[in-house]
């Protein structure tokens, strides 16, 4: 492991994230509000921080990263945007610890959404705006960004994109990697600038846009409002965020075949067939348990069950109602969703529905190989055979991913929490949703979570944001020897 490799890396990371600061300093001074000096002091340190580590560690230029190597600078280059993120929201004051300030900015690179203010209105602009913007970054993953933008990480890209895209089998859609990411960025900028036209169109302001349109993308779900969504009480935005949570929750590839002139390439892929039915179904189960006990008509019914689902089964975690108040089936089934997760290779958390699926199809060939002992079958997807390595890879994510979630569920809980927002805000936190139930429902939020809570939360969301094997291989001994 070359350390003074990783840390130049990181220090490149650090130094753009100061660079990108430089936005919302700017509609702070537009705005004329209280978060021009956090800014402006955090994008000098950020920058500075940057060049020193860069300078400090700087080697010729490596002719191959190793999948460790790669694996550490993904690792610790999120956490370390994460200390320097958290930098304006604590220079500003609006949170009483560092904590709250590394929890919040965690929670916007993560794209998990899961907020610690209790009035986000009374934010300064420019702070909200950085706070949106963050979210829009990490949806893509900034490293695939630094690997678009930065030639000399073209060599070896490929381990640094495959420790960052939140796949199971990373998409190469181009001979090289660094294309592969300028493609993937396009598509998602595509994707941003349109959702942004269709908001202003609908009146909201271009603030609002444009905040709103850098959560969504990335399924990020912070709001520049109290209420979220539901502040704005609109069938038309209720409509377009829907579209493009969808949207977001699909495999980028298929976007980027779609736009090629491929449109069928959603219907023919197997796991986005699986999703988009899948999520049907729940939308109808759970539209139709509110219908009476909440809302009276079945259109109600429809709009505010379909928002919920796909919100939270796309981990964007935006909201529009109080499902804490919903039938204990609608419930569950929201909870359920916080564990599934959207497609592998979009910008939604989760377990990932290409894992869901492998997972059922490997334990309907147990039960058929139990049936015919002397048959020969194996675990495919649209035809093909997935290889035994894959399979062992996907079964292993799934126990690692619940082993943490059980874990730290207890931890929680031992710090004094109730059961149910334990086990909701730790499955909302490794999922990348964001609200839970309980104390941390669509109208709470993580601000009476304990002190050493939000550090652990704060680690779920790296856990589940990088994939659980990316941050979860630094407590295996032998990756720290020879």
């Amino acid at each position: 492991m070359r350390w003074g490799f990783v840390l130049q890396y990181v220090g490149i990371l650090v130094f753009f994230l100061g660079l990108t600061m430089l936005l919302p300093l700017a509609v702070g001074a537009f705005y004329a509000d209280g978060g021009i000096g956090p800014l402006a002091k955090s994008c000098a340190i950020s920058a500075a921080a940057g060049i020193l580590l860069f300078f400090v560690f700087r080697r010729d230029k490596a002719e191959q990263i190793s999948q460790r190597e790669g694996m550490a600078i993904v690792a610790l280059g999120w956490t370390a945007i994460g200390f320097f993120g958290a930098l304006p929201f604590y220079f500003a004051g609006v949170f009483p610890t560092f904590a709250d300030a590394f929890f919040e900015s965690v929670s916007g690179f993560t794209t998990t959404g899961a907020s610690v203010f209790t009035a986000v209105e009374g934010v300064s602009r420019g702070l909200l705006f950085w706070r949106s913007l963050i979210q829009w970054l990490g949806g893509m993953g900034i490293i695939v960004l630094t690997i678009a933008i930065l030639p000399f990480l073209g060599v070896g890209g490929f381990q640094l994109y495959k420790a960052e895209v939140p796949s199971p089998v990373p998409d190469k859609l181009k001979p090289r990697i660094r294309d592969t990411a300028k493609v993937l960025w396009k598509v998602y900028l595509l994707f941003s600038l349109l959702e942004l036209l269709l908001l202003l169109i609908g009146g909201m302001t271009v603030y609002d846009a444009l905040c709103h349109t850098f959560t969504t993308m990335p399924t990020g779900g912070f709001s520049t409002k109290n209420l979220s969504i539901a502040h704005f009480d609109s069938l038309y935005f209720d409509i377009v965020f829907i579209g493009f949570m969808l949207l977001a929750g699909i495999n980028f590839s298929l976007h980027y075949n779609m736009l090629r002139g491929r449109p069928l390439a959603y219907w023919r892929d197997p796991e986005c067939r699986f999703f988009l039915i899948f999520m049907l179904i729940l939308v109808g189960v759970v539209s139709f348990s509110v219908l009476g006990p909440v809302y009276e008509t079945a259109g109600e019914s429809l709009r505010y069950g379909a928002f919920q689902v796909i919100s939270i089964l796309t981990t964007t975690g935006y909201a529009t109602a109080d499902y804490n108040q919903w039938p204990a089936m609608a419930q569950l089934i929201l909870l359920i969703c916080m564990f599934l997760g959207a497609s592998a290779g979009s910008t939604g958390g989760g377990m990932k529905m290409l894992r869901v699926m492998l997972c059922f199809k490997f334990c309907y060939k147990e039960l058929f190989n139990m049936v015919h002992p002397h048959s020969v079958s194996y675990v495919k997807i649209g035809g093909k055979p997935i290889p035994d390595p894959v399979v062992g890879s996907v079964l292993g994510f799934l126990a690692l991913y619940a082993a943490v979630f059980v874990v730290c569920a207890i931890v929680l809980a031992g710090m004094g929490v109730d059961f149910v927002t334990s086990f909701s805000a730790v499955a909302a936190s490794i999922g990348n949703i964001g609200p839970g139930l309980a104390m941390v429902g669509p109208v709470g939020n993580y601000a009476e979570i304990p002190y050493f809570g939000k550090w652990l939360l704060a680690w779920c969301m790296l856990v589940g944001r990088l994939e659980v094997y990316t941050v979860i291989i630094f407590l295996v001994p032998e990756f720290w020897r020879k």
